[in-house]
């Protein structure tokens, strides 16, 4: 159950866990703010350190309103779109059987019935994101919960609003959002890595960091470029 706490113009959806500490969030690429909280502290508590961090959550707010964000694609001739964070032209070629897209170096052909809609062309090569996103992730997952000593659940990939993914710690299903199909690769690897390491430690403690650290010590600086990268307006 989410409670949300109303701070003036600002909006706080208060998750309760069975966690000892308090934390605070702010996720791409919207700016939504969450607080995940133990489950025995009062929401009077909670308010106040929402009310103590509000500096911080404006500044990191102002960081995603400010991040470059790719327009709205129509899904059309000669359009770029971005695989694994490199730009490819889209081509539309006419096809009478049951859609498909293919890329070929930096070409995405989009090959499908030519009376389609915009949003059903949409469908189609968000279709084929997650296709390409999922087997991508099984390499990952396969890497990473070897090296951690973990065993992951199962793996949903679907279009999120606040996260990149997020893992359930006592079943190890992850969730991963459609869109790291378009960052690079590298990026889905972080992603992945920490998904899993909360299997380990569900919290974003120290331990956690440090899981991290010693897994992969660039992960900073693959998580400011997963940040700092265009968001995609649908």
């Amino acid at each position: 159950m989410v409670q949300v706490l109303e701070l003036g113009d600002l909006t706080v959806d208060v998750i309760r866990k069975d966690i000892k500490n308090l934390h605070l969030s702010v996720h791409p690429p919207t700016g939504r703010v969450r607080i995940a909280a133990p489950e025995a502290l009062t929401i009077d508590a909670i308010r106040a350190f929402a009310i103590s961090r509000i500096s911080w959550i404006r500044t990191n707010q102002r960081k995603l309103r400010t991040q470059p964000r790719e327009p709205a694609r129509d899904y059309v001739d000669r359009e770029s779109h971005f695989v694994w964070g490199e730009r490819v032209l889209l081509e539309v070629k006419p096809y009478f059987s049951a859609p498909y897209v293919r890329l070929d170096h930096r070409v995405l052909t989009l090959h499908v019935l030519p009376s389609l809609s915009r949003d059903e062309r949409h469908q189609i090569v968000e279709t084929w994101y997650r296709d390409i996103l999922r087997a991508e992730a099984i390499k990952a997952i396969n890497t990473w919960q070897d090296r951690l000593g973990v065993q992951a659940g199962d793996l949903f990939i679907q279009r999120m609003k606040t996260k990149w993914g997020s893992c359930n710690p006592r079943t190890g299903n992850i969730r991963l959002n459609t869109e790291l199909a378009k960052k690079p690769l590298a990026c889905l690897d972080y992603v992945v890595l920490h998904e899993l390491a909360h299997i380990m430690e569900p919290t974003h403690s120290e331990a956690f960091h440090l899981i991290l650290d010693r897994i992969m010590p660039q992960w900073r600086e693959v998580r400011n470029l997963l940040n700092s990268l265009p968001l995609t307006d649908t």
